[in-house]
């Protein structure tokens, strides 16, 4: 079974879990640390912070992944279902897709390698290499934004193509573009449609 396939057969609690349940119970855990050690009467370790820092880039790598994965699975992977005399704009989003998964890659490494470097001194803190970093990053930012809003775009048009067989406009499908957008929400309620399409 294609990768792709497995992502629309999903259940919408297995991929929740995958996307959600993970970093949240990762946030529990690191919390509970933080709070107890203060119930005890002793300082949090600063240091403490730093590791969180340090694991949830590297957490994050494989949960954006699936989310993405999942993104790339309906957009793609659901074109075979869609009239023929519909055309989509497959190519722009695959660009824009994959110009956002390298970018969202790059940060999340820079983000664990400066981490790790200011953790064990390698790195000092410097204000002009800030500030270029910075006039480079926000950029690169604003227009990642804007490739993932294209991607929710795309992705709930198909949905929305496949499920009504017809041309659509953002009206037929702005309900399932917040859906998408608040994916802890609303993949209870795309996803077992998606299973039903897949079935047919």
């Amino acid at each position: 079974m294609a990768l792709t396939d497995r992502f629309l057969k999903a259940k919408h609690w297995q991929l929740f879990l995958l996307t959600f349940g993970a970093p949240l119970i990762f946030q529990f855990i690191f919390m509970g640390k933080m709070i107890s050690s203060i119930g005890t009467g002793t300082a949090p370790d600063p240091s403490t912070l730093f590791i969180f820092f340090k694991v949830y880039p590297l957490l994050m790598i494989p949960i954006g992944l699936v989310f993405f994965g999942w993104f790339w699975s309906v957009a793609i992977g659901l074109q075979s279902k869609i009239p023929e005399n519909v055309k989509m704009k497959v190519k722009k989003f695959k660009l824009l897709f994959f110009i956002l998964l390298v970018y969202l890659l790059i940060i999340n490494v820079l983000l664990w390698v400066l981490t790790n470097g200011l953790m064990t001194g390698t790195i000092e803190p410097n204000n002009d290499q800030a500030g270029f970093a910075f006039a480079i990053i926000v950029p690169l930012h604003l227009f990642s934004i804007f490739c993932i809003f294209y991607s929710l775009y795309f992705v709930a048009k198909t949905f929305k193509t496949v499920e009504l067989q017809r041309e659509v406009s953002f009206a037929d499908f702005a309900g399932e573009f917040f859906m998408i957008w608040f994916y802890p929400i609303g993949i209870w309620m795309v996803q077992p449609k998606i299973n039903k399409m897949i079935e047919k």
